[in-house]
């Protein structure tokens, strides 16, 4: 039957991006910042790869938070030259060992945030279906997808109480860890059981094959996306067997 919903297209939210393009960004971005670095052709990749997730965090998401990944990225980037000659070295390599590890976690970060930002459940369970993904890998992934944001749900939750009782500030870190940490890791184990059951009880689990009203497929800005991510992959291999 064609219904309003079956006809509904893919809004300006999700960029009008098909769910397994946005994975397929992800995983991109993600092996590319953490396989090559910035020599040769890919001295002119990486800053598009650092850019390009920024920007779409900053069209779906917030332009604050893009701008707080960004920040983050230009201090790892800048800051270690600056003060790793007047660290021993001993500091030095536990401190650039975490800049370094910053600068490359940042992008698939953003890039991350993005896909979860504008990807619903019942839209990446239809791509993932068609994709032939077995259930085994949907249901915890699927859970996935629903637990980070209830987590940061939580969090604000337990942290507007604590401001709201004027404890766990960070002037006393102490009374932080204990009045804003504790709760939210004894929340974190609630919530992945009670996602776990929420998935269940909607069936994602059933043997039968399961129906869907999300209008998901590939277009034109899908297809140069894909393009662009299986050339820089393509790049990759090559620059990590022969070099260039």
């Amino acid at each position: 039957m064609d219904t309003v919903l079956r006809r509904k297209k893919a809004g300006a939210a999700q960029l009008y991006l098909d769910p397994r393009t946005k994975l397929l960004l992800c995983i991109t971005v993600s092996m590319v910042m953490f396989a090559m670095d910035s020599v040769g052709i890919f001295k002119y990749i990486i800053p598009f790869i650092v850019v390009v997730p920024l920007i779409f965090v900053a069209i779906v998401k917030s332009p604050l938070i893009a701008l707080w990944y960004g920040s983050m990225y230009v201090i790892a980037m800048i800051v270690p030259p600056l003060l790793v000659p007047y660290f021993p070295i001993a500091i030095n390599v536990l401190f650039t060992g975490v800049i370094v590890t910053m600068t490359k976690i940042i992008p698939g970060m953003s890039m991350f945030i993005f896909l979860i930002s504008t990807t619903s459940v019942a839209e990446f369970i239809a791509a993932m279906e068609k994709m032939k993904v077995p259930k085994v890998f949907i249901v915890p992934v699927s859970v996935m997808f629903r637990f980070f944001p209830t987590i940061i749900e939580e969090y604000g939750s337990i942290r507007d109480a604590m401001s709201l009782r004027e404890v766990g500030s960070l002037r006393k870190p102490i009374q932080m860890l204990e009045y804003r940490m504790v709760p939210l890791l004894v929340s974190i184990t609630s919530i992945g059981n009670d996602l776990s059951i929420s998935a269940l009880t909607r069936g994602l689990d059933a043997p039968c094959k399961r129906t869907n009203m999300c209008s998901i497929g590939f277009h034109i800005q899908d297809y140069i996306a894909i393009i662009v991510s299986v050339s820089i992959l393509v790049l990759m291999a090559v620059a990590l067997i022969w070099g260039i």
